[in-house]
């Protein structure tokens, strides 16, 4: 008679598979709730006290830690050796171990981490070759089918529950860590293990313990011969895992990463709000009293880099707005927490838009980026508003009108790639200079696109700017408010030329560079 061992804190399912392993003639071993459970059922099961001869001791923190319970899950059944332990200490081969485990994620607490589950998946997964691990109820049915038709689980899906079962450890122990380190980036100081001294604490854990499980494959990567997957941190929830997606081809990797930039910069507004992304970029932001009119404006600032970008909206998109974006020939995705029925209706009609119901996004703890060999980690990049933060320079102050220009201006550069450039007027977006080498071509390339619009309106830089020239371009172009970090060796030769031509500029003591 096979045995299995039942030992779950999740209990869905675990009674019917239970029954239907009693019925096929197997032996269950349980404990506590579990063993509870199944009894209630009418189901035999041995606890397994009356194997260890222990009961559940230290506050249920040993119960499962016994050589007969261990022996039974190691023991290699052809292994001469192993048999004549298992005679001499009356251990009794488990085929099949049935194990999740305590919910450390759902509140995190030194009495949440299991031992006793991990170490039982660990020693069956380690003897796959004779034993069966399941660690996910969604298992259960067809395990259960596999031993109806086969008798046993077959050796190849021992192999693939097992490596499911070192993923779930391995992520269950990464979360452990995560948890040990929110406390030490709290704090002013750590003790050095093994050192008597104390050592600057930071922010930055000294390791990451990244398990990630796959969640959405996509259509392709950045381009089609490459595969491509949004993946998520396991055990944990994304505001992407809530999208729902009403019309359109599947999304690609770049749909994801465009998307995301988009959704992101569009939440950071109050008011109703629209944001056009290419390549990463935005190509158009406008905020307005209404959507639809945020929408027209966003789409006026560079309706050429517009085809075939990511539209953004951080209200109910309307029918006007549908009508309107209908207008564009090319829109990849457009993002919006609802969406009226008959714009629904009017945006799902083309089959290449696809058309996303979005949660607000819940933002990330660490930015992070593949190099060879590793990655490259850093905080994420807050971006302040707090006027109280900033400093006017120069000779004349910012009028009210240009003081709400330069704190829409400022948070539209700092997402914008360096060196980046940001002509804005009215609460819209006119010329957008990105990714350029230096940056007085960026403000070239914002003042060309920007055609004049932005006469009497504001600049907002991610950096400072080296040298007088780059601020010359945008009074050339006839803005009159600039907005950038400071910290430049020739600062005082840029307030200079600001004052010369009758500009007002703020220095915010942040920089926002993003490569």
């Amino acid at each position: 008679m096979p045995s299995a061992l039942l030992s779950v804190f999740d209990k869905t399912g675990i009674v019917d598979l239970a029954a239907g392993l009693h019925g096929l003639g197997w032996r269950l071993i349980s404990s506590g709730g579990t063993a509870l459970a199944i009894a209630a059922a009418g189901v035999p099961v041995t606890d397994l006290a009356e194997i260890t001869g222990v009961p559940a001791i230290l506050s249920h923190r040993v119960v499962t830690l016994h050589p007969k319970i261990h022996g039974a899950l190691l023991a290699d059944p052809t292994n001469p050796e192993h048999i004549a332990d298992m005679a001499e200490y009356g251990i009794e081969p488990i085929a099949l171990s049935v194990v999740n485990l305590y919910p450390f994620t759902s509140q995190p607490g030194i009495e949440l981490i299991d031992i006793g589950g991990p170490a039982m998946i660990r020693a069956s997964a380690k003897n796959h070759a004779h034993v069966a691990v399941v660690v996910d109820p969604k298992q259960y049915g067809p395990v259960l089918e596999e031993i109806r038709a086969n008798g046993e689980v077959s050796l190849r899906s021992r192999r693939a529950l097992a490596r499911e079962a070192f993923a779930h450890t391995a992520a269950y122990d990464a979360a452990i860590v995560t948890w040990f380190d929110e406390p030490i980036a709290a704090t002013e100081t750590i003790e050095a293990v093994g050192a008597g001294d104390a050592v600057e604490a930071s922010v930055l854990p000294t390791s990451i313990h990244l398990a990630l499980d796959l969640a959405q494959p996509l259509r392709y990567g950045e381009n089609p011969h490459q595969q491509g997957a949004r993946y998520r941190t396991a055990g944990q929830h994304s505001w992407w895992d809530e999208i729902v997606q009403h019309g359109g081809k599947e999304l690609s990797y770049l749909n994801l990463y465009d998307s995301e930039a988009a959704w992101k910069l569009v939440n950071r507004f109050g008011e109703p709000a629209c944001v056009i992304v290419k390549h990463a970029n935005p190509c158009g932001v406008a905020v307005a009293d209404d959507i639809a009119t945020a929408y027209v404006l966003a789409n006026a600032c560079d309706p050429v880099s517009a085809f075939g970008g990511i539209v953004a909206c951080n209200r109910n998109v309307t029918q006007a707005m549908a009508v309107e974006l209908a207008k564009v020939a090319l829109t990849e995705v457009v993002l919006a927490p609802s969406y009226d029925a008959d714009a629904l209706a009017t945006l799902t009609k083309r089959a290449n838009v696809r058309v996303l119901t979005a949660p607000q996004p819940f933002g990330n703890t660490f930015d992070i980026r593949s190099i060879d060999g590793g990655l490259l980690v850093q905080q994420i990049d807050p971006v302040s508003v707090d006027r109280s933060d900033w400093k006017v320079v120069t000779d004349r102050r910012p009028t009210d009108a240009e003081w709400e220009d330069l704190v829409f201006a400022w948070q539209v550069c700092a997402v914008v790639s360096s060196n980046a450039i940001v002509f804005a007027k009215d609460l819209q977006a006119f010329g957008i200079g990105a990714g350029q080498q230096n940056r007085l071509d960026s403000a070239r390339i914002a003042a060309e696109r920007s055609a004049g619009r932005a006469v009497g309106g504001v600049c907002a830089s991610d950096a400072y700017f080296p040298f007088r020239d780059g601020l010359d371009a945008t009074a050339a172009a006839g803005i009159a408010a600039v907005i950038e970090p400071g910290g430049s060796i020739r600062d005082a030769e840029v307030i200079a030329a600001a004052n010369e031509h009758g500009m007002a500029m703020v220095f915010t003591g942040q920089r926002h560079f993003r490569h």
